[in-house]
């Protein structure tokens, strides 16, 4: 099966003061195992971002050095790009970012239907997340 990482999911991954850091822990460590690991670069910029940011720059090294590597990387094209900003200025929902609604849109494309993250949007999207609940 394919999973897709969200930036929740990583993020929870390398703070270890962060709520789901226990679970998302032990769920990576189910997936790598047994499931193809997919994400895009624009999650690797934005999670690069927000964990240099909060956490430092050893953490994010330890996403782009240690992380990254064993996640194949969709890299968002022209087309791509403005299919997921049409998605965004039409849907109107102020707490969807631009960057979850070009992973909806490769999940979508992909034939996706699992999200490793500990954000509801893609539930609310209709995809399945791990960890559930």
């Amino acid at each position: 099966m394919t999973v897709f990482i969200d930036t929740s999911a990583l993020y929870s991954l390398l703070d270890e003061n962060d709520q789901d850091h226990a679970r998302a822990r032990a769920v990576f460590a189910d997936l790598v195992g047994s499931d193809r690991l997919i994400t895009h670069n624009y999650v690797l910029v934005e999670c690069s971002a927000l964990v240099h940011r909060r956490l430092g720059a050893v953490a994010a090294r330890s996403l782009l050095a240690d992380m990254a590597p064993v996640l194949a990387i969709a890299w968002v094209d022209a087309e791509l790009h403005q299919a997921a900003t049409s998605a965004f200025i039409a849907a109107g929902r102020r707490e969807v970012s631009l960057v979850d609604w070009t992973s909806f849109e490769i999940m979508r494309r992909r034939g996706i239907g699992t999200a490793f993250a500990f954000d509801d949007d893609f539930a609310q999207e209709g995809f399945e997340l791990v960890p559930r609940g």
